[in-house]
């Protein structure tokens, strides 16, 4: 039954978004039920003032060009739509609020967690170097840390963990990226993973993070993923924990070499 109330396009979206995990094969999942999603939070989108479509929109291209089986160029697209509509949410939030505390706006925490998401995965599509010199990672960091403000709980210690991640990830570059630092990374990933230790991503990418480290940070690392293969995947979170685990099940082959 679709649920009911609210903004019926946005009930719409969030009713396929919930069936996104149905006709998957194996860890890839059906266009069908993610784009007709899309569909509904696109033309929701349209209302001026509608932070919540936006983020959602944005939440929901983010699925599927992660995890529909999509090339290069597709995905890049996508992302680049779902960055744009974050940032919109962002505006939204920011002129409603009017510069005083947004941590009481029920949209802030998801709309800078899904920008800075999509903004995430198209840098590492338009290349880490380009992106950081272009003030993309500055970008990340920033939208992070007003997750973690708002609500360092939100999506399972979300904030911690990309600004963990974005620590690991980003080039260090004098002048411009200087701020990159390899105890950030570990002290943001050791973070979501206190804040919630049934994550998948919390656990996949605190793993990578200390397999570079020490040897007792290296058997860490391996120890962590073989929990987590061995875990099983969240049904809510299907498709997403099952390309979390493929990609744990790749690092443990290459670090055991």
């Amino acid at each position: 039954m679709r649920p009911l109330g609210g903004n019926p396009l946005i009930a719409e979206g969030d009713y396929h978004y919930a069936r996104r995990q149905e006709g998957r094969v194996g860890a890839r999942a059906s266009q069908r039920e993610i784009s007709m999603s899309i569909s509904s939070y696109d033309t929701a989108s349209q209302a001026p003032d509608t932070a919540e479509a936006r983020w959602k929109l944005a939440r929901a291209l983010y699925f599927k060009a992660s995890y529909t089986g999509l090339d290069a160029d597709a995905q890049k697209a996508l992302y680049e739509k779902a960055r744009r509509a974050g940032d919109e949410a962002i505006s939204i939030v920011q002129r409603r609020t009017s510069g005083s505390d947004i941590s009481g706006d029920a949209d802030a925490a998801a709309s800078y967690f899904w920008s800075a998401v999509a903004w995430g995965q198209w840098a590492l599509l338009a290349g880490k170097l380009e992106s950081a010199k272009t003030g993309v990672a500055d970008k990340i960091r920033a939208y992070a840390t007003s997750v973690i403000g708002i609500d360092p709980t939100f999506e399972e210690g979300g904030g911690y963990r990309i600004l963990g991640r974005l620590h690991d990830q980003a080039p260090w570059i004098p002048f411009l990226t200087g701020w990159v630092s390899r105890e950030e990374a570990i002290k943001n990933l050791r973070l979501a993973v206190a804040t919630n230790g049934e994550n998948f991503v919390n656990r996949l990418f605190l793993a990578e993070a200390l397999a570079s480290g020490s040897s007792a940070e290296a058997k860490e690392a391996v120890a962590i993923l073989e929990r987590l293969v061995a875990d099983g995947p969240s049904p809510t979170h299907l498709v997403e924990d099952l390309n979390i685990q493929e990609d744990a099940r790749k690092d443990l082959a290459q670090w055991k070499k």
